[in-house]
């Protein structure tokens, strides 16, 4: 009994063994597959990782005039590689303004950026940007956020490129790109601090030349395009120029330093380009105020209040507060009180965050339906559009914001509004098919320069009695560069057929069309009036050419006679609406012009030692290490190459403002394009690329604009690739 017991014992202790070697097999086994298993995971993680990472990959191909080709496999990169870019060729310029925007320069800087600040916070900018982020779209904010990390990796991986002071504004955001855009497009080009101390409409200080050419008027019978902003060389004026390609999208053009999307350019379709038109898009209004409260229909109201604190940096690195209050109406912001009265601004289009994601679409447009239904939105609260494409149509639009008004003219409400009723309260805005809009005219051609609707083509097709009152001003006359959309009109009709290069070299002409009004009789009167130093100066104006290249002599002593004349009145015979194109003309005061003449004369000979010194060796362009003799000149003497000049400290003129960016397309197949960017497209310090196209505007020429990849790679600077 007792060894059966034990044999039983045995057996179990066996069976027991052999399940738990069993047990081991498959557990190590299990091992082995879960091992597998992890390391074709981990491979398959890998593959999906880098597939991602190449899906987000970006090459730029910077050509030898230092524009960057973006050749990207998605949106999100393309953005990306673009914040890139700019940060590359304009980094501390970018950083600048992208702190003026926050409204924190003077935390950063120093006091020299408080008035700056004051206005960026007073208007709300930050706040604002915030609320716009918020109702951007998924994609957009995704866009934003890409141009904003590109930004942020080009300056972690350059640190060195970079302006050490400017790093504080780091990291950038959505949010800042969209604060940079309200303060430049709403608080400077629609409304600005001059307009605001003056408490009405300024003529605005940017300008801009457009021309169209309908293939019946086109010498290769196929549409062109002219894009010529006129802008301040300097801060956030400048333009940028690029390349953007990703799936679906070859697109081309400039866009002003900072913004994440083109605002100027063309496809394998399309092209379009903006000039700043006469809206009234902002208006001031004026409010009786009793305490903390004001007048309204009757009724008092009480005013919102809210505080902001600025900080302003010391030289030695502490900081001090200031305060600011700020009051609201119904109307908007209380811009100026004077004791019981108040006058506040309000502003269309702060309730339309979507310009950026409009222009995004304009760049898509395969056809002018796709392109119109990117307009139709009615994002942007201003600008012309100028449009052609490849189908033959070319297009004008006076695009914008414009408030739907129950009274009142251009005239009217460019001045101060009553605040005190609801009656000129507006609070919405005329639908696009409402606009002034022109397609294919009969003409041929189509034009702008910063002129009303009516004179967008000639004989005029758009005609003022049939839009309300309000909308723009009425009559050429009110434009304050006439002659310079006169000079347009003359160069666009006088031959019927016109090729690339004629717009190229039309737009290259230096001719000032106020001498055809007053310089004949004032050549002559001075000659039978003057002394010997009128005289003089009468004989170097009868040799002069008339223009404004760097080899011109006379010019100088026109420019400066007729700017100084201009106070006391030009004209004998101002604009008539019954010869729009010939009017003002005559001399004024013909004693008065001769004696001015005189008096400059002994000037210029005092200044330069000669009367006939050539207008290159007086009016200088300068940028970063280049001087180089202008060519060109104020836009109000009539000519459309326009550079806006002031007196230097070495006795000379230099250039500040003008043409900036200039882009001529012809939509043939395949397309021809032409390009400068004046100022050159790079700011950063060390850029071989500031001021070098300055030569080519000198010598009146425009460089090829390179779009297929292969020829770009046989002009190529620099290969980068980004991840």
């Amino acid at each position: 009994m007792e060894k059966r017991i034990k044999t039983v014992f045995r057996n179990g202790s066996i069976i027991k063994s052999k399940i738990k070697s069993q047990k081991l097999e498959i557990y190590n086994q299990m091992k082995k597959f879960i091992a597998i298993l992890l390391i074709t995971l981990l491979g398959t993680l890998l593959m999906f990782n880098q597939t991602s990472l190449s899906k987000n990959s970006s090459e730029i191909l910077w050509d030898t005039w230092g524009v960057p080709h973006i050749y990207a496999e998605n949106n999100q990169g393309l953005f990306k590689a673009f914040g890139w870019s700019q940060t590359k060729s304009h980094g501390d310029l970018l950083l600048k303004l992208y702190g003026q925007a926050r409204g924190k320069a003077a935390e950063y800087w120093g006091i020299d950026y408080l008035e700056s600040d004051q206005y960026v916070r007073t208007m709300g900018i930050p706040k604002r940007a915030k609320l716009w982020y918020e109702q951007q779209t998924p994609e957009m904010q995704q866009y934003l956020d890409s141009f904003a990390q590109g930004i942020n990796d080009y300056v972690k991986q350059n640190s060195d490129e970079i302006a050490e002071e400017l790093k504080i504004v780091l990291p950038i955001t959505g949010n800042d790109i969209l604060a940079h855009f309200q303060r430049v497009i709403y608080f400077h080009f629609l409304t600005n601090p001059r307009n605001i101390k003056a408490l009405q409409n300024l003529p605005p200080q940017g300008g801009s030349n457009a021309w169209l050419i309908a293939p019946q008027k086109a010498l290769n019978n196929h549409s062109i395009l002219l894009a010529n902003p006129h802008l301040p060389w300097s801060d956030f004026y400048l333009w940028y120029e690029a390349q953007l390609i990703a799936p679906g999208i070859n697109l081309y053009g400039a866009t002003l330093v900072g913004m994440p999307v083109l605002s100027m350019g063309f496809n394998d379709y399309l092209g379009w380009t903006f000039t700043v038109n006469p809206i009234d898009g902002a208006d001031i209004y004026q409010l009786k105020l009793e305490e903390e409260n004001y007048l309204f229909d009757g009724e008092l109201r009480s005013l919102k209040q809210e505080l902001e604190t600025i900080k302003i940096r010391q030289p030695n690195g502490n900081f001090t507060e200031l305060q600011i209050g700020i009051k609201k109406s119904i109307q908007g912001v209380i811009i100026e009180q004077q004791e019981n009265i108040g006058y506040a601004l309000k502003i269309a289009g702060l309730d339309r965050p979507g310009s950026l994601e409009q222009l995004w679409q304009m760049g898509q447009g395969k056809n002018l339906r796709e392109f119109e239904t990117a307009l139709k939105q009615l994002q942007l609260p201003l600008f012309n559009i100028l449009y052609a494409d490849k189908q033959d149509n070319i297009m004008y639009v006076f695009n914008g914001l414009i408030p739907v008004r129950s009274q009142g003219n251009w005239e009217n409400w460019g001045g101060i509004i009553a605040g005190n009723t609801s009656k000129t309260l507006w609070e919405d805005y005329h639908k696009y098919e409402e606009l002034p809009r022109l397609l294919n005219p009969k003409s041929g051609w189509l034009q702008n320069s910063n002129d009303p609707p009516w004179t967008s083509t000639y004989p005029p097709q758009l005609k003022a009695e049939d839009f309300p009152p309000y909308f723009a001003p009425q009559y050429l006359g009110e434009v304050t560069d006439i002659l310079r959309s006169q000079r347009s009109i003359e160069l666009l009709t006088q031959s019927d057929q016109l090729s690339l290069e004629d717009v190229i070299n039309n737009k290259f002409s230096s001719k000032l069309l106020i001498t055809d009004r007053l310089l004949d009789i004032l050549i002559s009167t001075t000659k039978a009036l003057a002394n010997p130093i009128g005289i003089e100066a009468a004989e170097v104006l009868e040799k002069w050419d008339r223009q404004t290249n760097a080899d011109s002599r006379g010019a100088v002593l026109f420019m400066l006679w007729a700017t100084t004349l201009e106070s006391k009145g030009l004209f004998s015979q101002p604009w008539n609406p019954q010869t729009p194109l010939e009017t003002p003309t005559g001399l004024a005061d013909i004693n008065t012009a001769v004696a001015v003449l005189e008096g400059i004369a002994a000037q210029v000979k005092l200044l330069y030692g000669s009367l006939d010194v050539p207008w290159g060796e007086v009016v200088r362009m300068r940028v970063g290490e280049q001087d180089v003799a202008a060519r060109g000149g104020p836009g109000k003497l009539g000519t459309v190459q326009v550079l806006g000049i002031q007196a230097a400290q070495d006795k000379t003129f230099q250039v500040i403002s003008g043409d900036s960016f200039i882009m001529a397309v012809e939509f043939s197949d395949p397309i021809e394009a032409r390009g400068l960017m004046v100022y050159g497209n790079a700011t950063q310090p060390n850029s071989p690329h500031r001021g070098e196209q300055l030569s080519l505007y000198q010598q009146g020429t425009m460089r090829p604009i390179w779009r297929d990849r292969s020829v770009i790679e046989q002009h190529l600077e620099w290969r980068q690739k980004l991840i």
